[in-house]
């Protein structure tokens, strides 16, 4: 591998003490070699968009069991983007990636209600096991001293049925019974967690954990679930939307491109690390108006059905009724304020699925 070019700053040409302070305190003076996990993904496509943009170098791993490489599709060319397809259930693979990694962003996991449900076994597996071994590498390099800052994906699922109208990172989770599979995504999720939390105690390792609230936005799939491009697909199509059990269930949508600056800005943010943060939009809407807002800016000719959740997964799924982040840390830590108006982020998602159905 070619050894990463580094732009010096004013600041280390006049101050030869800035060579002393580790390299994940304040904004990056130099290219970094960043690691995505997942990233063919949705969000990690469009993280390793945004890292790229900011000038580092960015390694993706991703195995396309969810992702596609397809997504990757504006940056396949790009001279500082190395592009793996591979699994981070590979030890040797892992430990390869991540000792060449300055910054790690960690956001493979099994995806989506639809494959939660249907695949208890591969989200529990594919959720902890990769976390581990990315955490063990990287335990290994920061008991030298050697601390790389890194992103654990995490999740809303993780307040379980919590009740609070509003959930804060403190709270405590709530998982239903052990007989119904929702419950094995949050768990797994809330294990990646307790792990990346206990090698910042014990091995000073800068980790920070983000718990994604419904991210969306261009290129993302409604195969496995996520429900607005799902509704946007059919509105496009001219049939029905699909809403399941009364529709009054809320949500928070937040635009990718706000969750990904979040990120990276975490990840630089030394005082971050150690900490979970709640990262999305604190806007909440019913999935029942959220079906008439993409009919209205969509297809008004299109119509709405309403759907069980027996008949859409199986008798045993559990849902949550509300679910709704209080943002106060992030914004104090970093500044972090969603920018995309739902309307905006429903168009977005409508444009890029036109140019996808245009293109069939």
């Amino acid at each position: 591998m070619t050894e990463s070019r580094r732009s010096v700053s004013v600041y280390e040409r006049c101050a030869l003490c800035l060579n002393s302070l580790p390299s994940f305190f304040g904004s990056p003076v130099s290219a970094k070699n960043c690691l995505i996990t997942g990233g063919a993904g949705f969000i990690g496509s469009h993280l390793a968009e945004n890292l790229l943009a900011s000038g580092h170098k960015v390694i993706v791993v991703d195995d396309l069991s969810t992702g596609r490489a397809t997504n990757l599709a504006a940056v396949i060319d790009h001279e500082n983007l190395e592009y793996i397809e591979g699994t981070v259930e590979d030890e040797d693979l892992v430990a390869e990636v991540v000792d060449r990694a300055d910054r790690v962003y960690h956001l493979a996991a099994a995806v989506g209600v639809a494959l939660i449900a249907a695949q208890p076994i591969q989200t529990i597996e594919r959720n902890i096991y990769p976390t581990q071994l990315i955490l063990n590498r990287l335990g290994e390099r920061a008991v030298k001293g050697d601390l790389v800052p890194c992103f654990i994906a995490s999740t809303s699922e993780v307040y379980g049925k919590n009740p609070k109208e509003v959930w804060t990172e403190e709270d405590d989770l709530v998982f239903g019974a052990t007989t119904k599979p929702r419950w094995s995504y949050g768990v797994s999720k809330a294990i990646d967690e307790f792990l990346a939390l206990a090698f910042y105690k014990e091995k000073a390792l800068p980790a920070v954990v983000g718990r994604f609230f419904n991210v969306v936005g261009p290129r993302q799939t409604g195969a496995y679930g996520m429900v607005l491009p799902r509704f946007v697909d059919a509105a496009l199509r001219g049939e029905s939307l699909v809403v399941h059990d009364d529709g009054k269930q809320i949500r928070c949508f937040a635009h990718v491109d706000d969750v990904v600056g979040a990120v990276a800005k975490l990840v630089d943010t030394p005082e971050a690390a150690g900490r979970v943060y709640n990262i999305g939009s604190d806007v909440p809407i019913s999935i029942l108006q959220l079906a008439e807002r993409v009919i209205a800016r969509v297809n008004p000719k299109a119509t709405i059905d309403f759907q069980s959740y027996s008949e859409a997964y199986d008798d045993s799924f559990e849902d949550i009724r509300r679910r709704v982040p209080d943002l106060t840390r992030i914004s104090n830590t970093i500044g972090y304020k969603p920018t995309h108006h739902l309307d905006a982020i429903i168009d977005s998602v409508a444009a890029f699925q036109r140019k996808q159905l245009g293109g069939q």
